[in-house]
This record gives C-alpha cells, structure tokens and sequence, in this order.
C-alpha cells in the first residue's frame, strides 16, 4: 500500500465512510465496510480515527464542504445583487439534485447522533457549522457587492440554514423540482429585501417572477 500522508489518508477514509453510509445507512456501516470501500486495513482506520464520534463529526464537516464549495464558487457578481444571490442557492440545489442521497444522510446523521448518549453535540456542531458556513458565504457576498443588512448577520444566517434544510428535505420526500424551484425564488426575493446600498437604497425590487404553473399545492 503507497504511503500517503495522515490528512489525505482521513480524507480518503472519511469519503468511503460518506458513500457507504449514503448507501447503506449509517448504523449499518461499520468499520470493515468502511475500510474495503477505501481499500485500506483496519490498523490504518485506527490510525486515522480514534472514535467513531472522530469519524461522524469528519463526515459532516466534509458533507457541509461538499454544499459550500459549489456555492462559494457560484458567488461572483452579476448584475445585480438579486442575480447573485439566486446564482448560489441555485449551485447548492444542483448539488442537492447530483447528489440526493449524500443530503438524505445529513438527516439521518442528525437522528443518530441525538439518538445515542454522548453524540448530542454532533448535531449541535452539525447546525452550527451550517449557521458559520452561510455567515461565509454572506460575508464573501459583502466583499464582492458591498451592502447593508437590515438584520444580524448571524440571525440571517441560521435563517438561510433553517430554510434550505427544510427544503432539502422537503424535496427529498416530495421530489417537486418546479415547486422547489418556486420557493428558492422566494427566499431569495426575500434575502434580496433585508439588504440596501451604502446610500439606503432598497435592493429588493424586481419584476415579479412568472407564476408556478404547477398543479394546485397542497397544505
């Protein structure tokens, strides 16, 4: 087996832990399995990982890295702020379509980690990082197109966090690409009207969008 440094060596395992929870479960995946998917002996897991909570919190850190870094790529400025904003959400949901079962573990990560004594602050470390990755991103998005907030940035961000989680899992078990498609122009409409230039211009207004013209939804 090639030498590799300890870092990539997590890395690596930590991507077969994603795949093999992803496909079968998180409770059902175990260090063996976890080590054939990366190829490597149990003695190098060991190595690596000297928990499985070690291993849990290096799997949802990875998880939220994989959704940020296509967001924080998508953030350049266009035309307008609105524009820019949607150009993001819009990087994350194609992710969440790639890749519908990688999100499909972050919920069953939550659930097992508030379900078992001693792992509850994977969750909290799990919501919390959605919280700082989207105060990344609005502040990346600050530098970019300098504006005004009209609320804390943090509250904003654990607002952007709550909306695409229920989202995400919302299209997961409804799966109606239109209708989600509808409600992230609606978040950013609504993101768009918390911000105002330098000079308090409000940069919220735009046409209305085309309405859905989907089927009636349900409640």
């Amino acid at each position: 087996m090639a030498r590799m440094p300890s870092a990539e060596r997590r890395r690596q395992l930590t991507e077969a832990a994603i795949r093999v929870m992803a496909r079968d479960g998180v409770g059902s995946a175990t260090t063996r399995s976890i080590c054939a998917e990366a190829g490597v002996s149990l003695s190098v897991f060991h190595y690596c990982f000297d928990s499985k909570q070690a291993l849990l919190e290096s799997v949802i850190v990875a998880i939220t890295e994989h959704g940020i870094t296509v967001a924080r790529e998508a953030i350049r400025p266009r035309a307008t702020l609105r524009e820019t904003i949607r150009a993001g959400f819009q990087a994350y949901w194609d992710h969440v379509a790639a890749n519908p079962g990688e999100h499909m573990l972050t919920y069953e990560l939550t659930q097992y980690a508030l379900r078992r004594p001693g792992f509850e602050h994977l969750a909290r470390r799990q919501y919390e990082l959605y919280s700082d990755t989207y105060t990344e991103l609005i502040e990346q998005l600050r530098r970019l197109m300098p504006f005004e907030l009209r609320v804390p940035v943090r509250v904003l961000a654990r607002y952007l966090a709550a909306m695409t989680d229920g989202l995400t899992l919302n299209h997961l078990v409804l799966g109606d690409a239109a209708v989600s498609a509808a409600i992230l122009d609606m978040i950013t409409d609504h993101v768009a009207g918390l911000t105002e230039t330098a000079d308090g211009a409000a940069n919220g207004d735009r046409p209305h969008a085309p309405e859905y013209a989907g089927p009636p939804l349900s409640v």
